[in-house]
């Protein structure tokens, strides 16, 4: 008989891309967390573990294994909802995880109304940017992710996780009070070409937005100024050092002296939102009724 946990330390090598990171996922040593392999190796007859150098790698066994461990383990979670449906009413902890957009403007009304509904059922939120929500879920440290796609993040057909689309976010072009472009209901990109703009910093997923659509529109930005949060680009903006692109959802402080337009033509910019679980879980009741709820809330947001 296979012990699962050793499969999802398997996994979890697979998953992380070394041992010492698996073993911080889940909390473990790296040579209990190699001892837990070899075990597992010894059961099944193979070599799961070969040298690489100074370090350690999957052996092809363990590779041609791991087909077959991904579909236990959607299995698993296939049983593990089946028992739990029988349960009445709702109970136990449900773990959401997202970024700050998705805590404040889904996640955070959804536990209030999952708190309601169903007072037998404990949510926990972590915030979490999308690459460590894939982590969270994969470890088992959270049950369900609202993320944004980004380009390098597991592909829609990744057999470890079960990801579909919720809404899309528009971006709106943020300007201070007073600027010319306020005139106007809605501009185009192209109509704030020449203007100095507030850019998130590099590597952010709102930077390749920013570039990528202004690209699209023929030109490229004169960069004035760089910030992570966006509470600091509107602030930013608000004193007239620039303009920027600003999702939809957002929530900004309400004094800050900027105005939103609303973008026409192509391209207008904007950002999917995804719900993400372990492949096999959506039946679990907790995760069934808070997909539920988040399909309901998911209505594009009003320019």
């Amino acid at each position: 008989m296979i012990d699962l946990r050793r499969l999802h330390v398997l996994r979890a090598v697979a998953y992380f891309g070394t041992v010492t990171a698996a073993a911080e996922a889940l909390h473990l040593t790296p040579s209990a967390a190699s001892q837990q392999i070899r075990t597992l190796g010894r059961e099944l007859g193979v070599t799961l573990l070969e040298p690489d150098g100074r370090r350690i790698r999957l052996s092809q066994a363990a590779r041609d294994l791991l087909v077959h461990a991904d579909a236990i383990e959607e299995r698993w979670q296939h049983a593990q909802a089946t028992l739990q449906t029988a349960a009445r009413p709702v109970t136990g902890v449900l773990r959401l995880c997202g970024f700050p957009t998705a805590v404040s403007a889904l996640l955070a009304p959804l536990a209030a109304q999952l708190r309601t509904r169903h007072p037998a059922l404990t949510v926990r939120i972590v915030e979490s940017e999308p690459a460590a929500s894939f982590d969270l879920i994969f470890a088992g440290h959270a049950d369900l992710a609202v993320i944004e796609a980004i380009p390098d993040g597991p592909a829609l057909t990744d057999s470890r996780f079960d990801q579909q689309a919720l809404l899309r976010d528009p971006f709106d072009l943020l300007v201070p009070a007073g600027h010319t472009l306020t005139e106007r209901d809605a501009v185009t990109l192209a109509d704030a070409a020449r203007e100095p703009w507030v850019l998130g910093m590099p590597g952010t997923s709102s930077r390749q937005h920013v570039l990528a659509a202004c690209s699209a529109a023929g030109f490229s930005p004169e960069i004035a100024h760089e910030a992570r949060e966006w509470n600091v680009v509107a602030t930013l903006v608000a004193y007239g050092l620039g303009i920027a692109l600003l999702p939809r959802l957002v929530q900004l402080p309400t004094n800050l002296a900027i105005k939103h337009i609303e973008l026409v033509g192509q391209p207008i910019p904007s950002r999917q939102f995804l719900t993400c679980i372990r492949r096999g879980s959506h039946k679990h009741p907790a995760i069934a009724k808070a997909l539920s709820h988040l399909q309901s809330m998911a209505t594009p947001p009003p320019a």
